[in-house]
């Protein structure tokens, strides 16, 4: 359904974009990820057809967008972080605009009812969009991408703004989507794709540096490392050093003091390397006690955080910089 290869970006000597590539079937939902200025808002508004690549090419169902437009296009529904409203409009108003604006053929009067219904905003129909709630607005938003029955929608942090009530209804609404239609979800909150994601791809530096499910994620298909959660019994810097002197450790924390002259302790290590055995035999040797032992999978944080070097931020703090202009 969407076909992207080879695809760069460049403002003037900035690389926004570079090289890449990735394909995504019908019905699917697909997480975007990456921090700010890793290039999602670029990437989706290339496929979009808002600004054009500087190499690569992109098709919609097989339209390129840069040779067959208006085809691709009429297969998109993009919905932007600020949805492009008139507030000065109705939402009745302000659909029928749309629907006229994207040459709908659709029964008009069903059409746009049957998506009000969808998106719970039947009960703003007639009023005016400035008098509307952030959350409302947000709705009204996706009822204009959803306008046409489009195959392909692309939503830019759809949920940005919402209080957790509307959160949960707009992440049933998507994941209800996915089953008629290829989505593309740019979000900030890792919670959020991997509650609705069915794949996830994750960007940084301009460069795709991950591509798979979450479960193949979390379970080392992308970064090859395990977790391991210990308490031990003794002096917490002998520990520690012991921990990390361990074939295939790559990171010791320590979570401090849990009982008296007990500490917790994790352990990261490289894929395919089993930490209990070689941790077991210093422990005994040391006669340190190992009151628990627990084995963990990487959350999606831990992957999205090793593969990208960044800091997380669930709080939606700042937006890809391409969108000022494509600085960094």
């Amino acid at each position: 359904m969407i076909e992207v290869k080879n695809l760069s970006k460049r403002y003037g000597e900035n690389m926004a974009l570079s090289h890449v590539s990735f394909s995504v079937g019908e019905n699917t939902v697909v997480g975007f990820l990456g921090p700010n200025g890793a290039g999602k808002s670029t990437t989706m508004n290339i496929i979009t057809g808002y600004i054009s690549a500087s190499e690569g090419s992109v098709a919609i169902d097989g339209f390129n967008t840069l040779d067959d437009p208006n085809e691709a296009k009429k297969r998109i529904g993009y919905m932007p972080e600020i949805p492009p409203l008139y507030v000065d409009m109705t939402v009745k108003e302000y659909l029928n605009f749309v629907y006229e604006l994207k040459k709908v053929t659709l029964p008009r009067e069903k059409h746009l009812r049957e998506i009000c219904a969808l998106v719970r905003i039947t009960d703003v129909y007639n009023r005016l969009i400035a008098n509307l709630s952030k959350g409302y607005r947000q709705r009204v938003g996706l009822a204009q991408a959803l306008i046409g029955n489009p195959p392909v929608l692309i939503l830019d942090e759809p949920t940005v703004g919402l209080d957790p009530k509307q959160i949960i209804e707009v992440r049933n609404l998507i994941k209800n989507l996915g089953k008629n239609h290829t989505v593309i979800l740019s979000s900030h909150i890792l919670p959020e794709v991997q509650a609705v994601a069915d794949r996830i791809i994750i960007v940084n530096r301009g460069r795709l540096v991950a591509d798979g499910t979450p479960f193949e994620l979390e379970h080392g298909g992308q970064s090859g490392e395990q977790k391991l959660v210990v308490r031990l019994e003794g002096a917490s810097r002998e520990v520690e050093q012991a921990l990390k002197s361990i074939h295939g450790v790559l990171a010791v924390r320590n979570f401090g003091q849990k009982e008296p002259g007990v500490c917790e302790y994790e352990i990261d290590g490289r894929g395919g390397t089993d930490l209990r055995r070689p941790l077991f035999g210093i422990a005994a040797k040391r006669s340190w006690p190992i009151l628990s032992m627990t084995s963990s999978e990487l959350s999606l944080e831990d992957v999205f955080l090793r593969l990208t070097g960044s800091t997380y931020l669930s709080d939606n703090a700042g937006k890809d910089s391409e969108r000022t202009g494509g600085k960094r």
